[in-house]
């Protein structure tokens, strides 16, 4: 199953965002590899900047899709006002359809 994990970063956040890349990264590459994560990617705000993030991951369980969320670094860090994780259904456009 898909879990879409929808994250908005705390107002003023830049920088922690810049400054946590690259354990993020590494993170999504170590899901990548593990067949785990499906697609993410940044939300931008009016000037081009990331200001939240989209990663949709495959999971058995809301529980252990929660638990993947909980591990991103920039969770870790503290980075995010919020972190909504939802099932999600890939209708349209999918790689593998």
């Amino acid at each position: 199953m898909l879990f879409a994990f929808v994250c908005q970063d705390k107002p003023g956040a830049l920088q922690l965002r810049l400054d946590t890349r690259p354990p993020h990264v590494e993170w999504l590459n170590g899901l990548n590899a593990a067949g785990t994560l499906a697609f993410a990617g940044p939300f931008l705000d009016g000037e081009g900047n990331p200001n939240g993030s989209l990663v949709v991951v495959k999971a058995e369980t809301l529980a252990e899709a929660k638990a993947i969320s909980a591990a991103d670094p920039y969770a870790k860090a503290g980075l995010f006002a919020s972190v909504e994780v939802r099932a999600w259904n890939w209708v349209f456009n999918k790689p593998e359809a």
